[in-house]
């Protein structure tokens, strides 16, 4: 993977956002879909059983392992204080056989499928969501908005998860999200790319809650905070908190940690 070491300034963040959100109503009215969805609100009870979930996908595989060390901290989380004293939950983020799942290349390529079975207001509606979601983590680690799929490092999809069986239930369970990751090697660099799913039923301030939680994952955070107030909390809540201290925290501690993700490939003999 070659070198991605320009950060993009709020402005470009905000102009790339703006030239994604037309390019994508541009593409919606040229198609001339019509299809009207009802708006809704969660109610406690559906908000309970839908709960957020992630799942990885390791597709390649590894008879290659790169030793596990830690990547220099990117200059937006070095340099990030909490002033609150916040803590955090690290405990509560799971390692992977390759380590922590973190980012050695900035700025991360972030790709939002433009919605095609939906009016263009609809669709410009969950875009700005979703966009909005991408500009909120951007404070704490480098991020850019892309064009083609096909060099995105995270791809978020209008797309409902499909259905999951959970030890002990005997129908399948909905979810409102999901995050999968998949592992490839790159010039030599074993490197990992995400898929977000956000299911169409998801509108308002509870799609952005979810994509932002579903980002946190992506960028991450591969767990889950017990705390209502932290943007990574297990569930979906009436009122969705915004990042919170102890999320940068978590994902502070997350980039200090080893991993093999980024480094190059060693041959096993």
């Amino acid at each position: 993977m070659g070198k991605r070491t320009q950060y993009p300034t709020s402005n470009t963040l905000k102009n790339l956002i703006t030239r994604r959100l037309l390019a994508a109503l541009a593409l919606v009215i040229g198609t001339g879909l019509l299809v009207i969805l009802t708006d809704f609100q969660l109610t406690d009870t559906l908000t309970k059983s839908h709960l957020y979930a992630q799942e990885s996908i390791i597709s390649f595989p590894l008879s290659i392992s790169p030793l596990a060390k830690p990547h220099p901290l990117p200059s937006t989380l070095s340099q990030w204080q909490d002033k609150t004293n916040s803590g955090d939950y690290f405990s509560q983020v799971t390692t992977t056989k390759e380590g922590y799942l973190v980012w050695s290349q900035f700025p991360v390529r972030v790709y939002v499928e433009t919605p095609k079975a939906v009016n263009n207001k609809q669709a410009e509606a969950w875009i700005n969501r979703v966009l909005q979601a991408v500009q909120e983590w951007s404070n704490y680690l480098p991020l850019i908005i892309v064009e083609q799929p096909e060099v995105a490092d995270i791809t978020i999809l209008r797309k409902a998860p499909p259905l999951q069986i959970s030890r002990g239930d005997k129908i399948p369970r909905a979810r409102s999200a999901q995050t999968t990751y998949e592992l490839y090697v790159s010039n030599q660099v074993l490197s990992h790319r995400f898929t977000i799913f956000l299911s169409p039923s998801q509108t308002g301030e509870y799609l952005q809650a979810a994509a932002r939680h579903e980002l946190g994952h992506a960028l991450g955070i591969w767990g889950h905070s017990p705390l209502q107030t932290d943007a990574l909390y297990f569930s979906q809540v009436r009122n969705p908190p915004p990042i919170s201290p102890r999320d940068v925290n978590t994902l502070k501690r997350v980039y200090e940690q080893p991993t093999s993700l980024g480094w190059l490939v060693i041959k096993r003999k």
